[in-house]
């Protein structure tokens, strides 16, 4: 007699248990993919920061294109087409007071180069119990820029 009105109580006591368990799955690989889409970003800014260093250019390609190009590569395609492009920014600052600069020579050796990614959108995987709104992630690099050969800082 007790058993006709256990029918059933299986498949109540796996939905209470699937429910919270999917959920942390879905919550362990959304910070998972949130972490490693953070140390993709900070990798290629660093490697444009590399480049830029040095004054190098690509071919046909003034310093800022080079160094978005740069960054684009070692993204992993997380920053493809102009879109991705749009998010990397580029500012050089005066080494002394930190004073932003801009327009010519403004990449002249000693001078600062900050790199940095602003405002990647990461959807959630599984927005099961947490907002469904993307995470928005950056990420930054800067180093001081080397005498450029000639000690004429390459087209920006």
């Amino acid at each position: 007699m007790t058993r006709s009105r256990e029918r059933g109580s299986q498949v109540v006591e796996l939905a209470l248990v699937l429910l919270p368990l999917c959920a942390l799955v879905f919550l362990i690989l959304d910070m998972a993919w949130a972490f490693y889409t953070k140390a993709t970003l900070q990798n290629a800014v660093r490697e444009g920061v590399r480049y830029a260093i040095t004054s190098q250019t690509m071919t046909g390609l003034g310093q800022d294109a080079s160094i978005k190009t740069v960054v684009q590569q070692n993204a992993m395609g997380l920053l493809n087409g102009s879109a991705g492009a749009a998010l990397i920014n580029i500012q050089y600052y005066l080494p002394n007071t930190l004073a932003p600069v801009s327009g010519l020579n403004s990449n002249q050796g000693g001078n600062i180069v900050d790199v940095y990614v602003q405002g990647y959108s990461l959807p959630p995987l599984g927005p099961i119990l947490r907002n469904p709104a993307a995470l928005s992630l950056g990420a930054q690099s800067f180093d001081r820029m080397e005498g450029s050969p000639g000690g004429v800082p390459p087209a920006r």
